[in-house]
């Protein structure tokens, strides 16, 4: 689950996938229209590398340019019938357990019979997990529950806007992960796949909100895949078949870098790109 999700901001201008095994690739799209791409191996080996390039179109634009219908310009809302049938599913939460713990952090931000506005609402539970809480690269498998970022104060991407998806679902609104790439000029050098939360906003659609950098997503951002539950949405995921002995290491290198800033000075800009081309090239060694 690599290939960027293309959308009106968003334009794949090329992409390649090299797979260093033999093997059969079939393309299908999921029921959240993720391009999963499925690999078949037909001959054992000692090494698998998958080697992946894209080149994007991205058109830049403010991140705050949308409108949400009056009615739902406030919290609390509810969702209207048709549209509640719809994202029923991503508006429960994945961890009832700790439904009560995300209710007492949530306190100092909402409680009953209080009326914010639902943007400014969202803005500050984003802002709150990046001033409060440290980033930290977790090496151990899996997310971390809510209630256990919430005793930590720490942790990774997914695991922030996994607390993020779950307090916007305890308020009743739909929410969902991204998997994806980050484009930023402060980081250089390989990166990490990133991870972020979308909210449905009526009026406004699925807005991006990213709580490790407390921001709204913008074009830096490219989304691969989105999922329900943050662990559903892994870049490459399968069996190995083999002793524990067999399987020395893996290795990851991903990095994202805008054209424009490597291009020549002289390169010629065609009319239909509206904003900086960005390319992303990510391997993943096996063996």
């Amino acid at each position: 689950m690599m290939r960027p999700r293309e959308s009106h901001a968003l334009r794949l201008k090329s992409c390649s996938f090299a797979i260093s095994a033999p093997h059969r690739l079939r393309w299908i799209r999921d029921v959240h229209e993720n391009n999963i791409g499925f690999v078949d191996f037909t001959e054992t080996a000692e090494e698998l590398v998958f080697d992946c390039e894209f080149a994007l179109e991205v058109s830049e634009g403010n991140p705050f340019d949308f409108a949400i219908v009056p009615e739902a310009a406030e919290y609390p809302f509810s969702y209207d019938q048709e549209l509640s049938r719809e994202l029923l599913p991503l508006s429960h939460t994945i961890y009832p357990r700790d439904a009560e713990r995300i209710g007492t952090w949530l306190a100092p931000f909402w409680h009953p019979g209080k009326r914010v506005g639902t943007l400014e609402l969202l803005q500050e539970l984003n802002t709150t997990i990046f001033r409060t809480f440290r980033y930290r690269r977790r090496m151990e498998k899996g997310v971390q529950t809510p209630a256990e970022t919430l005793e930590n104060k720490s942790g990774s991407c997914r695991d922030f806007a996994t607390l993020l998806m779950e307090a916007c679902r305890f308020l009743g609104l739909a929410a969902r992960f991204v998997s994806g790439y980050m484009y930023s000029p402060e980081i250089t050098g390989r990166m990490s796949m990133h991870g972020w939360a979308e909210i449905y906003l009526p009026g406004a659609g699925w807005i991006g909100f990213d709580p490790s950098w407390g921001i709204l997503a913008d074009a830096n951002y490219v989304p691969s895949a989105v999922s329900r539950d943050s662990e559903h949405a892994p870049p490459i995921s399968g069996t190995y078949f083999g002793t524990s002995r067999a399987f020395l290491r893996s290795q990851v290198d991903l990095y994202v870098k805008r054209l424009d800033a490597i291009l020549p000075a002289d390169a010629p800009l065609t009319n239909d790109r509206p904003g900086p081309l960005s390319v992303e090239s990510a391997k993943l060694l096996t063996g």
